[in-house]
């Protein structure tokens, strides 16, 4: 239905499958009726097309109701490029930064104050005046502020600040690029982030399934990277990368796995791909099973994208509805021009045709049954075993194709590709429980002999 009202309805499926929190990508006023979020220009509203601030009380409400958190995806990196008018009202941009946009958002000039306090005060407002559980703060590696006092750090300063007065607890997580560990450490050395997202493990799952070697996916493919990113969390750790030619990231020990956001797809993976194609279009069907135990019974604190759990193939593509016919036009060139090899074959995000190819099916019926089941059996075996996989990185092993993760309690095997190996036949999937208890078999549309003392075997 387009509307937090509309989705509140769902929420009860996220609830049976064993989802414990929702996340909403950015909710902020943007020009016309169709956006991602990110395009955003008033930071202490809701979109009014969504229903409005007493919507967004509403879904929270009824989500704390069924038993769910509820993360808000907010954006201090950027405003978007209509509607913005900021700059006719105060200095609230500097020439000293940059977006992608023009000049760059002043929080560490000698006129930073309000600025900041602009920012800050809008971060409290959602817990304090909508209850929200979590802040994702978009692009934190973009959030350029070079004074004493890095404004991520102030934020979960004064946002936990607002929670104990409330007698709530409220996370922070950061989306950032770079696999630096000062995003997670406590202040006045880091940032105080609660986790961090961890695209590594999905970079390393996709381009060992699909074979994939553009631009980042360069530095993935092997054993090796796939291997590290399940015992470590990150897979660069300070070496230099072939995509980047330069050092990437920091060392990872000592960081707890629930630390980690990771995914086997989210929306910048998906629909920052030239046509917007989920795993369930690029993959062979039967490999959506190992590669999901990965994630959910792996390491870190598992993200499922919309319509992941039962295989959605309809695309997730970038979508705008831009009024200003500059801007319009700017950003339909330009997504051509990013893809420029497929450039014919880009979608306009200003067609409404894009966003309705967008749209989810909900489907549940055959092979989308079955994967949905196998994703609610997942998530109950983790619920099981939740401490040991938070709290301890596995030891892992990987040959060829077969990938094993050991706890003293779980043990995983899962073969990610399409010949048998040490066992387990294509795209094979085992689980054993140290203690024999057998979880609920899964039974995906292919099958293989159950191995002795499995939980999870296809």
């Amino acid at each position: 239905g387009g509307t937090l009202d509309s989705a509140a309805e769902r929420l009860p499926d996220l609830v049976e499958l064993g989802v414990s929190c929702v996340e909403l990508m950015p909710l902020q006023p943007f020009a016309g009726t169709r956006n991602w979020g990110y395009d955003g220009v008033t930071p202490r509203a809701v979109h009014e097309g969504y229903g409005g601030p007493a919507a967004l009380q509403r879904f929270v409400d009824r989500a704390h109701a069924l038993g769910l958190a509820v993360c808000l995806d907010v954006v201090y990196n950027h405003l978007g490029p209509e509607g913005n008018y900021l700059a006719e009202f105060g200095p609230y941009f500097t020439d000293r930064h940059h977006s992608s946009w023009g000049d760059g958002l002043d929080y560490d000039g000698p006129r930073s104050g309000p600025v900041r306090r602009l920012m800050l005060g809008a971060a409290v407002q959602w817990v304090r005046d909508f209850h929200v559980d979590a802040l994702r703060l978009d692009a934190t590696h973009a959030i350029q502020d070079d004074g004493p006092r890095h404004l991520v750090a102030e934020l979960g300063s004064e946002v936990r600040a607002a929670a104990r007065e409330a007698g709530r607890l409220v996370e922070i997580v950061a989306e950032d690029e770079r696999n630096e560990r000062r995003v997670l450490e406590p202040p006045p050395a880091g940032w105080g982030c609660d986790a961090v997202w961890a695209d590594d493990l999905h970079h390393a799952i996709h381009a060992l399934l699909t074979g994939e070697r553009e631009r980042f996916l360069a530095d993935f493919g092997g054993p090796g990277e796939l291997r590290r990113a399940l015992a470590e969390g990150w897979t660069w750790q300070g070496e230099v990368t072939r995509h980047r030619g330069a050092p990437r990231g920091t060392d990872a020990r000592g960081l707890a796995p629930a630390r980690f956001v990771t995914c086997l797809q989210n929306h910048d993976q998906v629909g920052n791909r030239a046509r917007g194609e989920r795993i369930a279009s690029l993959v062979p069907w039967p490999a959506l099973y190992p590669a999901s135990a990965l994630v959910i019974l792996g390491s870190g604190t598992p993200l499922l994208f919309m319509g992941e759990e039962y295989g959605e193939t309809r695309p997730f593509q970038f979508f705008t509805s831009h009024g200003d016919a500059d801007v319009a036009r700017g950003v339909s060139e330009g997504r051509r021009a990013e893809f420029i090899s497929t450039a014919a074959d880009v979608p306009d995000p200003q067609d409404p045709a894009t966003f309705e190819r967008s749209r989810l099916t909900h489907r549940r019926d055959g092979r989308h049954g079955a994967l949905r089941e196998h994703y609610r059996r997942l998530l109950a075996l983790r619920r099981k075993h939740l401490t040991a996989i938070a709290a301890r990185f596995p030891e892992v092993e990987v040959d060829g194709t077969l990938v094993t993760l050991r706890r003293e309690a779980l043990v995983v095997r899962a073969n990610l590709g399409p010949g048998a190996t040490a066992g387990l036949g294509a795209w094979g999937l085992a689980v054993e429980e140290s203690d024999r208890e057998r979880a609920d078999p899964v039974d995906p549309p292919h099958t293989l002999t159950t191995q002795e003392g499995s939980g999870l075997a296809p």
